[in-house]
């Protein structure tokens, strides 16, 4: 019996581990959501696909100070802390830094790790992948494919079809209701 729960003990802090996180004590605003209505980050776009290269000075002048800290500084939330972790509804779901799609809701799942957990991207080019040799750790940092945002991880201990589990920081991410991505979409494409 105490063997068994050391092992249970030992796995849960393994698992903790592969999501671990440094907090960083002087952002504790509750920032809201940035969303394609805020005119104060010229290059938020749900459907714009070129790249964004900007100065890290101009990105802490358009970002929320929370959202500056995860896709700039590489920072990571508090486990448990983001409002995607439990939800259920269906969309789509954007790099909070400059609208780019990068995971569909059918494709979260709950991993138990504290952050929103997905199997899929929403595409090849939504995500660039990054070897992230730090805390002593070998893990792959995930990016986002537009602007290079710090996103999470991605792990080899998902489930099927891809056996991926891409841990997600939900502090950069911003969500759009099936419906409304449509709506969205089709208001923002080039007209032909």
């Amino acid at each position: 019996m105490i063997k068994t729960r050391l092992i249970l003990a030992l796995l849960t802090a393994s698992l903790l581990q592969q999501c671990s996180y440094s907090q960083d004590n002087s952002s504790t605003t509750n920032t809201p959501k940035m969303d394609s209505s805020n005119k104060k980050n010229p290059v938020y776009s749900n459907s714009d696909s070129s790249k964004v290269t900007m100065s890290e000075e101009d990105w802490k002048k358009i970002l929320p100070e929370d959202v500056y800290y995860i896709a700039r500084q590489k920072g990571t939330e508090r486990p448990w802390t983001s409002k995607f972790e439990n939800f259920k509804e269906k969309g789509t779901y954007y790099c909070a830094a400059c609208g780019n799609a990068l995971f569909q809701s059918d494709t979260k799942f709950e991993s138990g790790c504290g952050w929103p957990s997905f199997y899929q991207p929403i595409s090849k080019s939504s995500i660039i992948y990054t070897p992230d040799n730090t805390h002593g750790m070998e893990r792959t940092e995930v990016q986002c494919g537009r602007c290079k945002a710090h996103l999470g991880h991605v792990f080899e201990d998902g489930p099927p079809p891809t056996g991926l589990r891409y841990c997600i920081n939900g502090v950069i991410l911003d969500f759009a209701k099936a419906k409304d991505a449509e709506k969205q979409y089709n208001k923002e494409k080039p007209q032909q």
